[in-house]
């Protein structure tokens, strides 16, 4: 039946102000009591830090500060610091928190209950988480292990997060290798050695949301390092691949608190609660209440996560401290993620484009004639205006090119007819007209002198300027148009070869995949492409020197003259393995990372020489090309073998020393003896440790025997048989009893031996009447 050991600080007073009633939990970095505040009488939780925590140098002042920087934060939903000190228990010293006593419970005990939550409560529990953060991030405090074992939720509905500033004060003690904090919540920037800021808590935040949401973490593995190496090169998923259907502004929410980048995460707190209380606002009650029925069952054993000690990535050359590989190995933490993969950036490429103008079609136009000038405005002598120019422009012609017949004396300014001067050219009627006048019966005006002409004289006077003019214009215009035809031809051949068969002609671009550099040029050339450049790319499926695809894509409809990209491969990428002997676990993680390549497979050996926490071996080895995303596999220390202590108990004091020293451990003799009834003067009369396994060099303590203790041994004459049993073995004798008479007569005793000083469990006859 297994036994409850008490708790030793249970029932003491510490500071001689609190008194400690029990034990309430523990954490990665200290222990939980309920206490009394006897001073002024109210129940209050006395956090107590692990004594090697306090034995750190510096540590004490470190803790002070970041306890008083904690106290000065009041807010409802913060869980407040009401003392601080460091107490001497034991030769120990005890350094410890007073916080106020919450009653109730954490969120990983509702997550134990409950699995997950709807969206509605989670985030109604997250605004209030939020809140505190964005109070302490404006008072200048950065949580660092924000978890739901750090909020606590009161039974009278009060959400409060807890350890301020706990965090920051350890870590300060463990050197600038280490890092403290939870490996499921840790930022990327924490477990790359960067320091703290209020995005830190911001990531957290949204892991722990998503927590909430899924009922899961979004990154598990064998041991805290697996984890902390996920969160340094993976993104964090979408809620929503968990439980198809959640809203999209949700997944958007986690994903913008869980940015890798620390810049791309809301600046603080009070950033992020805006954001939160926007979204819960325009959500619909479908959404805030949505229950996916596909989602996965809640991992059970998640919240067995615990704080963990991280190595920190090293600065500079300084050498990184060692740190137990198997510590982080052997915490609880049993998930079925594994692995972690970088994710690199994609290799851009500039997409330039020809644009191609059409060239400029002028159609061919042909106007109308110009409108006549009315008979009351005469043209000036000398011109005339001949409808029809090319464009529409006035032509102007020399007096010679018209025929005018003036009689003398009569009709000296007659116009001529077909000259758009006076009525509608061409008119044969109006043209003789306009020689005769219009005046009198014969045809001359009135009053006219002059002699009439006989009427074949008018027919021939009338015909000629007409001939002239029409016979002229019309030859002009048929020349200019059979030029016209010829350049319009010429046009339209030129730009049917252009179009067609020429560099502007449109044609399917052939697919020259997977085929050599100079088949490919030649290919493309003989379909008339002249404009060709490369790319040279790596590629993991095509071999060098072969196409891997065009720019534009094949089978796109291209113009000749465009240009085309050929995209060739230069086979694939390899990259140098690092030397990552000696290094830590997570540093050597980290560098393998950065050379693009992938952890693999994670072994632990012990070995005499090389510390327990650094790389012992590593396959490839350095130097070594390997494709992107290659595994390396690293075999990590686990420092010295353990050792078997051997049972030196009874032997002489010479002979156990040289029986430790033999199986490479140390012997420590204590200076005080103690006394043994059975083992002798000068053997060993005990050893610490005893029965187990340590390290090589261990030292083992050893109590040599002073032998029994001289007693005085008391009179027993003439008492009672039974008082005097009982006088000599409370003095640490044995008592044997022999009868006179062969049984108790009298019951007196007549007699004992021996006397005097006799050493501690000795026999001591005694003779009864």
């Amino acid at each position: 039946m297994h036994q409850h050991r008490k708790d030793p600080l249970e029932g003491t007073t510490v500071d001689g102000r609190y008194i400690v009633h029990s034990r309430l939990a523990r954490g990665g970095m200290s222990t939980v009591y309920l206490a009394t505040d006897r001073r002024l009488d109210r129940r209050v939780a006395l956090k107590v830090l692990y004594p090697h925590l306090a034995e750190e140098p510096g540590f004490i002042d470190r803790f002070e500060q970041e306890a008083k920087s904690a106290a000065r934060l009041s807010h409802p939903h913060v869980v407040g610091v009401l003392d601080q000190g460091v107490d001497d228990a034991g030769g120990q010293p005890v350094a410890y928190l007073v916080m106020e006593f919450v009653p109730g419970r954490t969120l990983r005990d509702v997550l134990r209950d409950r699995g997950r939550l709807p969206p509605r409560e989670a985030l109604q529990l997250l605004d209030a988480v939020v809140e505190g953060l964005a109070a302490a991030h404006e008072a200048g405090l950065i949580h660092r292990d924000v978890k739901p074992e750090n909020v606590l939720l009161s039974d009278a509905g009060q959400v409060k997060i807890a350890d301020f500033g706990l965090a920051r004060a350890v870590s300060a003690t463990t050197g600038t290798a280490t890092l403290v904090g939870t490996a499921a919540y840790l930022s990327p920037e924490l477990v790359l050695g960067r320091p703290a800021e209020a995005q830190s808590d911001i990531y957290s935040t949204g892991i722990m949301l998503f927590e909430l949401l899924t009922g899961r973490q979004p990154f598990t593995g064998e041991t805290p390092i697996q984890v902390a190496i996920q969160h340094a090169q993976s993104d964090v998923p979408a809620p929503s691949l968990l439980l198809p259907g959640l809203a999209a502004d949700i997944d958007e929410l986690v994903q913008w608190c869980t940015s890798r980048d620390p810049e791309d995460r809301p600046v603080d707190g009070s950033a992020l609660l805006g954001e939160l209380r926007h979204i819960r606002a325009t959500l619909s009650d479908g959404e805030l209440d949505f229950a996916s029925p596909d989602a996965p069952a809640p991992d059970p054993g998640q919240d067995q996560l615990t704080a963990a000690v991280i190595p920190r990535l090293p600065s500079g050359d300084a050498r990184t401290e060692a740190l137990s590989w198997s510590a982080l190995a052997g915490a609880d933490e049993r998930d079925d993620t594994a692995g972690w993969t970088g994710v690199l950036p994609a290799r851009g490429r500039e997409d330039n484009r020809t644009s191609v103008i059409e060239p400029d079609r002028n159609a061919t136009r042909v106007l109308g004639a110009m409108p006549g000038r009315p008979p009351s405005s005469p043209p000036s002598p000398g011109t005339a205006s001949a409808a029809g120019a090319p464009g529409g422009a006035p032509l102007v012609r020399p007096a010679t090119d018209m025929t005018q017949v003036i009689r003398p004396g009569v009709d000296a300014e007659a116009t001529l007819p077909g000259h758009g001067l006076s009525g509608p050219a061409g008119s044969e009627h109006d043209a003789r007209a306009a020689v005769r006048g219009t005046g009198g019966p014969d045809g001359r005006p009135a009053g006219s002198t002059a002699r009439a002409l006989t009427r074949r004289q008018q027919a021939r006077q009338a015909q000629r300027p007409q001939k002239a003019l029409l016979g002229r214009t019309a030859r002009r215009s048929v020349r200019v148009f059979v030029v016209l035809l010829v350049l319009l031809a010429g046009l339209v051949a030129g730009a049917g070869w252009l179009f067609g068969s020429g560099p502007a002609g449109l044609v399917s671009l052939p697919d020259v995949a997977d085929v050599p550099l100079a088949e490919a040029r030649a290919a493309l050339k003989e379909e008339g492409f002249a404009s060709l450049t490369t790319d040279e790319v790596f590629s993991e499926s095509v071999l060098a020197g072969l196409v891997i695809a065009t720019d534009p894509t094949a089978s796109s409809p291209v113009r000749r003259f465009e240009r085309v990209e050929l995209i060739v491969s230069k086979g694939p990428e390899l990259f140098r393995v690092p030397d990552l002997v000696g290094r830590t676990g997570v540093d050597a993680a980290a560098g393998i990372g950065a050379a693009g390549l992938a952890v693999g497979a994670l072994d632990e050996e012990y070995d005499d020489t090389v510390p327990a926490g650094l790389v012992l071996r590593q396959s490839p080895e350095e130097g070594a090309e390997r494709r992107r995303n290659a595994p390396v596999d690293l075999v990590v220390s686990l420092g010295p073998a353990p050792i078997a202590v051997p049972d030196v108990t009874g032997l002489t004091e010479q002979e156990a020393i040289a029986a430790l020293e033999q199986a490479g451990l140390e012997a420590t003799v204590s200076d005080t003896p103690e006394y043994s009834r059975t083992v002798p003067a000068g053997a060993v009369l005990a050893q610490s440790p005893a029965g187990t396994e340590v390290q090589r060099g261990t030292a083992v303590a050893l109590t040599l025997s002073r032998g029994p203790r001289m007693v005085r041994v008391p009179s027993v004459f003439s008492l009672t048989e039974e008082r005097a049993v009982a006088a000599l073995e409370d003095a640490g004798f044995t008592v044997q009893v022999d009868y006179t008479f062969g049984a108790a007569v009298l019951g007196l005793v007549a007699g004992q031996s021996p006397t005097g000083e006799q050493p501690e469990g000795t026999t001591i006859r005694i003779t009864v009447t």
